[in-house]
């Protein structure tokens, strides 16, 4: 993260209260001088986790971390 100042967490399990959460404010916290962005997070939704056919809908698609990868190196 120190070359790129860029930062993308990605994880299937909800937004809030979730590792990622806590992996974005740890990195914002430390490396806030290094960061030439936000620290975006790729999650799934904040609802309860879906049956098995939604499965694919919750969790996170190559295309939400590519836009959030190209969202993040856009700032």
């Amino acid at each position: 993260m120190r070359r790129t100042g860029r930062c993308v967490v990605v994880q299937e399990a909800p937004r809030t209260c979730g590792f990622a959460s806590e992996v974005a404010a740890l990195l914002a916290e430390r490396a806030i001088l290094d960061l030439h962005g936000p620290v975006l997070r790729v999650t799934g939704y904040d609802v309860p986790y879906p049956y098995w056919r939604l499965e694919d809908w919750y969790v996170p698609s190559l295309e939400r971390v590519s836009d959030a990868v190209r969202r993040v190196l856009a700032f």
